[in-house]
């Protein structure tokens, strides 16, 4: 979310406690300004309901070609990419899906947590028929993309994870206290941001709008480390950050290494390049990375590079 925004939604509360508190909600659990989904110029060729695990889940489908499954960030839906579908989808078949509460995909009596979303991905992929995709997340979507990978990797031809840290202390210390303050208590105040306009147009009961805070918060303070599961990843792995990112720069390059990059000269003549990429972008938050020109470039030219050979 940009500056003028966030000044705008503090405006707006009427106690400076409260306004602090939701700057910080804001910060660590919204992304890039959000598209209504009027403003998207993106006509997807075919959009649905897939029953999986007990969900409708929402998703839609753009252009042809090899599939790409993208995964929104907390708080977020398939509006969140409208910036991306179209040049996404001039080689791409794109799946873009609503998770759990999120978006259309109305809530059901279950806890929200990365495992089990990203067991609905698996779903998703099963009821259209896709036995292998390029899954690529954004921050909560981030985590839901390298779950899948880990919990199904025979389903992931390669993976893209933008600005998702692999263990919970891989964020700043203050995005961490964010996270502790996270809950129902914020339901009224964050109305005003763009994330309520979109879900209260878009969601099947937008009275559920308290139990998504409540929810989302629950998992936002969930102790994980997923270290030892993404050293075993087999997938070629693009991480995207900003410079200025939420995720601590040597983070970034524990999870690169995590993956196999970093470790030594690639040499001369390229033979010791490992199969993860790791691009960090300048000038660029958590919150605007996504609208970044550099980003589809990047991710088109990973995603269309031809498999590594098996070492």
């Amino acid at each position: 979310m940009n500056s003028t925004l966030v000044r705008n939604t503090l405006q707006n509360c009427a106690q400076s406690r409260l306004a602090a508190t939701l700057a910080a909600a804001i910060i660590v659990a919204t992304s890039c300004p959000l598209l209504t989904p009027a403003q998207t110029s993106a006509v997807p060729v075919k959009s649905g309901y897939a029953p999986v695990n007990g969900l409708n889940l929402y998703y839609e489908i753009h252009g042809t070609g090899e599939p790409l499954i993208l995964l929104h960030g907390g708080l977020g839906s398939t509006a969140m990419f409208g910036d991306l579908l179209p040049s996404l989808a001039k080689t791409r078949k794109v799946i873009v899906t609503d998770l759990q509460a999120h978006g259309r995909t109305a809530d059901v009596n279950r806890p929200l947590s990365i495992e089990s979303l990203a067991d609905d991905i698996a779903g998703l992929m099963k009821h259209l028929g896709i036995p292998k995709a390029d899954v690529m997340g954004y921050s909560l979507g981030g985590a839901v993309a390298l779950q899948t990978t880990i919990r199904h990797p025979e389903l992931v031809r390669k993976l893209v994870v933008v600005s998702e840290p692999c263990k919970r202390e891989g964020w700043y210390p203050e995005g961490l206290a964010a996270m502790a303050q996270f809950g129902p208590g914020l339901a009224e105040p964050m109305k005003q941001s763009p994330n309520y306009q979109v879900y209260s147009q878009t969601a099947p009961r937008p009275q559920d709008w308290p139990v998504l805070l409540t929810k989302l918060g629950d998992l936002l303070r969930v102790q994980y480390d997923w270290s030892e599961e993404v050293a075993s990843i087999k997938a070629p792995t693009m991480l995207v950050f900003g410079d200025a990112d939420a995720i601590r720069p040597e983070h970034m390059i524990e999870f690169f290494q995590l993956l196999g990059g970093g470790k030594r000269d690639g040499g001369l003549d390229g033979s010791g390049i490992s199969k993860a990429r790791l691009v960090v972008l300048p000038g660029l938050t958590h919150y605007n990375i996504l609208s970044s020109p550099e980003l589809v470039p990047m991710v088109t030219q990973f995603l269309d590079a031809p498999m590594p050979k098996a070492k």
